[in-house]
This record gives structure tokens, C-alpha cells and sequence, in this order.
């Protein structure tokens, strides 16, 4: 009898620490995930603040490229706002946009 109890015993330790083992790699993963996603915006946020800066670089373009400041300038406030996937369509945008300006300001 003591034998089946022991048997029984060991069964369920077992059950609850391979519980508690795959809750924590989870949680583990989870936490990478979360901190993925913050070191993109951080990124975002960082290409964010340098526009202006690229924005005073080219001015004396800005009559030939007026549409394309307007384009970057709405792109930039839409990677303030919103969720991940606006931001990384704003991104997108704004990736689009600097090719055109970079183009101009080597020519």
C-alpha cells in the first residue's frame, strides 16, 4: 500500500513541476516579446526625432519637394499615434518618402 501511495506521490510531483516548468518558459517568452516590440518603438521613436533634422537639411529643396515634406510630416504624426501596425505602416510611408528626398539632395 505504502508503495502505490509513494508511485501516486512521485506522479503528481512530476505533473506540477512540468506545470510549473512550462508556465515560466511562457512567461519567459512572453517578456521577450514584449521587450521586441519596445525596442522597436524605441527605434521608431529615435527615426522620429531625427526628421527634423533631415527636414532642415533639405529646405532649400522644399520647393521641388513640397508634397513629399507633406507626405514625411503626416507619416511622422502618424507614428506618434496608434497601435504597432499603424506605426509600422507610417514607417513604411516615411522609408518611402526619404528615398525621393535623399534622390534629390545627391542630385
Amino acid at each position: 500500500m505504502v508503495s502505490v501511495e509513494l508511485v501516486i506521490g512521485i506522479i503528481v510531483a512530476v505533473v506540477v513541476l512540468a506545470i510549473v516548468v512550462i508556465y515560466n518558459s511562457l512567461v519567459r517568452l512572453r517578456v521577450r516579446v514584449d521587450n521586441a516590440w519596445s525596442q522597436i518603438d524605441v527605434q521608431l521613436k529615435r527615426r522620429y526625432d531625427l526628421i527634423p533634422n533631415l527636414v532642415s537639411a533639405v529646405k532649400g529643396y522644399m520647393k521641388h519637394e513640397k508634397g513629399v515634406l507633406e507626405e514625411v510630416t503626416k507619416a511622422r504624426a502618424a507614428l506618434v499615434e496608434g497601435s504597432m501596425k499603424d506605426k509600422a505602416k507610417a514607417s513604411n510611408q516615411i522609408s518611402e518618402a526619404l528615398k525621393s528626398i535623399f534622390a534629390v539632395a545627391e542630385s
